[in-house]
């Protein structure tokens, strides 16, 4: 079987996609957790944001796979962006399982200052 060439790109991209939001393991959230409970201030957030959400949104915020993040607090109430990350929406997986409520509370309050 043969994949026209636009059909194989968009399969490779796709997979790119899924492998650098990809799960991380249980040990990964409790590490995650453990972070957050040591340093609830923005440092924590940072953490987690560099932990979790960085391959996909950039570490300047400006997007890569995912959307640029620099002013999603002017588009989005905290709440938005907790319920997007904890359900996920179109390319954006949820992270219900990988990151605890509270992990996902810091980094929406966090995100959510972002305007």
């Amino acid at each position: 079987m043969r994949l026209s060439m636009p059909l194989f790109t968009v399969l490779i991209i796709t997979i790119i996609m899924l492998a650098a939001c990809g799960s991380h393991s249980s040990q990964q959230n409790e590490t995650n957790t453990a972070v957050v409970e040591r340093d609830s201030d923005s440092n924590g957030a940072e953490m987690l944001y560099k932990k979790s959400c960085l391959s996909c949104h950039a570490a300047d915020l400006s997007g890569i796979v995912g959307p640029s993040l620099k002013e999603i607090g002017s588009k989005l109430t905290k709440e938005e962006i907790v319920e997007r990350m904890t359900m996920g929406r179109g390319g954006m997986p949820s992270f219900k399982s990988r990151l605890s409520e509270q992990d996902i509370d810091t980094l929406g309050s966090w995100l959510a200052d972002k305007k």
